[in-house]
């Protein structure tokens, strides 16, 4: 029995923080930095503080190498951060082995993208299950009563009659089964989190529709906590109940997901919205401030072992003002929505009347409208995105 079934524990309770998050690589193969007192480091992920809640999806969304799947490995102690703090139910946890690491993985699971590269190819699927069930003491006792448990995972996660696939080689399922196994493990463990690394990503487009629903009822029934990352925005409009953009390991914009994909506030985020496909784009049809418009935010992203300093958006970004090139933004309550926030200067009133937009951008095309600069305020609490 689940806590959640045991009535243990409260619907929206918060179950993992991430607070100050930041983990950075070492740069290997160069031999000046034997020699220098700041050795290069790969800045990964900077100060990213949210919170995952019982009952609730989180979505993480941005480009590929923006450090969304760092911060999941970092969740599940799978990397020791450089700084900042991970909270289980409220304490502080840092782990590397042994019976601590096995009572914390038992809690928070990792759901990894490629399934085939998850599951062993020469172990079927009933060794994949047994597993966790019994290292996490979750088997029951004898031969019957795991078998009854295996058929439970097996039903859980629509893969019946169970006996058509227990026995089976992770070859001879499909995609979509082969992910369906993987969530079966990961609950094995009768986890509280669940971190699903871009879990549909390696789909056919046709049956990743049927994984977010089995992933939206398993949180549903068992009141888990799940943090969805993907760099599919429109899917985590669907799926999720808040989304939070990262970019260049910096976390820009975040709030409940029907207000982060239909208003966007970040440049950022609204580039990311922009990029769905869009016949008009493809024939050409576009022109004057439209055509402007969909070619914002062009160029590459920045080297994060030596990030830009101040926003790291900037040097993509039309709007940007002095004040962008110099200090990074904090955390702005944009206002429209309750709990909608972005890390950008345009939603402070004080900087914007200083320092005009596009003034650090001189490509800039006068022609696209900045987003309007509402009223904000700075915002330091790491939970404000989980309200």
């Amino acid at each position: 029995m689940t806590l959640s079934e045991s009535g243990a524990a409260p619907a929206g309770e918060v179950v993992l923080e991430a607070v100050g998050l930041t983990k950075h690589f070492p740069v290997r193969g160069r031999l000046r930095d034997l020699f220098s007192r700041t050795p290069a480091v790969v800045h990964a992920v900077d100060d990213v503080s949210f919170a995952l809640r019982r009952g609730r999806v989180t979505a993480l969304v941005g480009e590929s190498g923006s450090g969304k799947s760092t911060v999941a490995r970092l969740l599940a102690q799978l990397h020791p951060r450089t700084a900042g703090d991970i909270r289980l139910h409220g304490t502080s946890t840092r782990v590397r082995g042994g019976r601590r690491f096995r009572s914390y993985v038992r809690r928070v699971q990792l759901i990894l993208q490629d399934p085939f590269a998850s599951l062993n190819p020469v172990h079927t699927v009933r060794y994949h299950l047994t597993r966790p069930l019994r290292i996490h003491g979750t088997a029951g006792r004898g031969a019957e009563e795991l078998e009854r448990a295996l058929a439970d995972l097996l039903t859980r996660v629509s893969l019946t009659p169970p006996e058509r696939y227990l026995d089976a080689f992770p070859h001879e399922l499909s995609g979509g089964q082969r992910q369906r196994v993987a969530i079966a493990r990961a609950l094995g463990a009768d986890p509280e989190v669940l971190l699903a690394d871009e879990p549909v990503s390696m789909l056919d487009v046709s049956i990743r529709l049927g994984v977010l629903n089995l992933l939206q009822d398993l949180k549903d029934r068992l009141d888990l906590a799940i943090l969805y990352i993907t760099h599919d925005i429109a899917s985590a409009r669907y799926f999720a109940d808040e989304t939070i953009v990262m970019y260049a390991g910096r976390m820009v914009e975040g709030g409940d997901s029907e207000t982060v994909t239909q208003n966007p506030a970040h440049p950022y985020t609204r580039l990311l919205t922009d990029s769905a496909p869009d016949p008009e784009r493809i024939t050409g049809a576009l022109s004057g401030a439209d055509a402007a418009r969909a070619d914002r935010g062009g160029g590459e992203p920045p080297s994060l072992i030596s990030p830009p300093a101040g926003c790291r958006f900037h040097p993509r970004c039309p709007h940007a003002m002095r004040r962008c090139v110099a200090d990074a933004p904090p955390r702005l309550t944009v206002g429209d929505r309750p709990g909608h926030w972005t890390a950008c200067w345009l939603y402070d009133p004080a900087t914007v009347a200083a320092d005009p937009p596009g003034s650090a951008a001189p490509d800039a095309d006068p022609t696209v409208p900045p987003p309007p600069a509402f009223a904000g305020r700075a915002d330091t609490g790491p939970r404000e995105e989980a309200r």
